[in-house]
C-alpha cells in the first residue's frame, strides 16, 4: 500500500470518478466544489492505493506542518468504497503516520463524516483512530430529524407556523442570493458581529455547479424576502447550510413556515433532516436558546467529532 499526494493537473477525474461511486462521498468532496477557495487553503489532499488499485482519499489542507480535514469543508474523513474493511483502514493509517513523520508532520486534525451523510456503513476509521490512541478534539451536537420517524413539532411552532400561513406569507424556491446574503449578513453582524463564510458570487458559482445540491429557499410577505434558507440537498440528508430572518420574520413565523415547508417536501425522498451544530469553542459551549429551538421541530442530537491524531 502506498500514497500519491493529489494533484489537480494529474488526479481530478480519477478523484471525482471515485467519489462517484464510493460509499461516504459527497458533493462537497468534488474538486468543483473543494477548489473555489483554493487559494485560501494550502491543498495537501492523499489518495491511498493497494497494489495499484485506488482504495481511499483522504481531503486535507496543511498548514504550518499540521495535517487538517480540509479547512474550507464541514465534513472531512477517509473517503472509502463498499471493499473498505477494518483491516485495511488500520494499514492506511499505518502509512499514513509513516507519511507524517517522512514530512515531518506532527498532528492531523481529522473530522469525521456523520453517519447520516453515509451510504453505507464506514466507520472504519473511527476504529483505527481509536486504535491509533487519537485524542478527541471536539464534539458538537447537531440537532438532526429522523424524516421516517418524526417526533411531533412542539406547540408554540405548530402556533407559529398557523400563524404565518395565516398572514399570508409563501414558501417559495429562489435564485435570488444577492437578496438572502443581504438579510443573512445583517442578521449575522446584528446579532454576532460576523458575516457568511460564502459571498454572493462564491455561493452563485457553487450553485452553477451543483444546482440539484444547492437549493434556496425564501419566506416571502408582502413581496419581500424576510426569512430563507439555504440548504444542501445530499443522497439521505438535506442540511441548512444558512438560515435568515429580520425581526418581522420572526415575530410572524416566516422562518418556521419556510423549514416546514421544507421538512415536507423532502420527507418522502430523504432520511434525514440536518440542522447543523449549535456550539462555541469546540463543543464546550451549547447555544441552549438555539439549539432548544431547533429540537422543537422534532430534531434530537447526532454528534459532529474530530480528532488529533499525534504522530511522534
Amino acid at each position: 500500500m502506498y500514497i500519491v499526494p493529489y494533484s489537480s493537473i494529474e488526479h481530478k477525474p480519477v478523484w471525482n470518478d471515485f467519489i462517484s461511486h464510493s460509499k461516504n462521498g459527497i458533493f462537497m468532496f468534488h474538486r468543483d466544489y473543494m477548489d473555489y477557495h483554493r487559494d485560501r487553503f494550502e491543498d495537501h489532499s492523499l489518495m491511498f492505493y493497494d497494489e495499484d488499485k485506488l482504495v481511499a482519499l483522504l481531503p486535507l489542507n496543511i498548514k504550518e506542518s499540521v495535517l487538517y480535514s480540509h479547512g474550507g469543508l464541514t465534513f472531512g474523513g477517509f473517503i472509502t468504497n463498499v471493499k473498505m474493511r477494518s483491516v485495511t483502514m488500520l494499514e492506511c493509517f499505518d502509512i499514513l503516520k509513516d507519511y507524517m513523520r517522512k514530512h515531518n508532520i506532527k498532528h492531523l486534525i481529522y473530522k469525521a463524516l456523520p453517519h447520516i451523510y453515509h451510504d453505507y456503513f464506514a466507520e472504519e476509521d473511527l476504529y483505527a483512530l481509536f486504535r491509533n490512541n487519537a485524542n478527541i478534539l471536539k464534539f458538537e451536537p447537531s440537532v438532526t430529524i429522523d424524516l421516517q420517524n418524526p417526533v411531533p413539532f412542539s406547540k408554540g411552532r405548530k402556533a407559529q407556523i398557523s400563524r404565518a400561513r395565516k398572514m399570508g406569507v409563501q414558501v417559495v424556491e429562489s435564485k435570488d442570493f444577492t437578496n438572502f446574503f443581504k438579510l443573512e449578513n445583517e442578521v449575522l453582524s446584528k446579532r454576532h458581529s460576523v458575516t457568511a463564510v460564502h459571498t454572493v458570487s462564491e455561493m452563485e458559482l457553487l450553485h452553477s455547479y451543483f444546482p440539484e445540491n444547492i437549493k434556496l429557499f425564501a419566506g416571502i410577505f408582502e413581496d419581500k424576502f424576510i426569512a430563507g434558507a439555504l440548504v444542501y440537498v445530499y443522497n439521505h440528508v438535506v442540511h441548512t447550510q444558512y438560515l435568515a430572518a429580520n425581526d418581522l420574520a420572526c415575530d410572524i413565523g416566516a422562518l418556521d413556515l419556510t423549514l416546514s415547508t421544507l421538512i415536507d417536501k423532502y420527507k418522502s425522498s430523504k432520511r434525514y433532516f440536518d440542522f447543523g451544530i449549535s456550539t462555541e469553542d469546540g463543543g464546550r459551549f451549547l447555544n441552549e436558546g438555539l439549539i432548544q429551538q431547533k429540537e422543537t421541530f422534532g430534531g434530537r442530537t447526532t454528534v459532529h467529532q474530530t480528532f488529533d491524531l499525534m504522530v511522534e
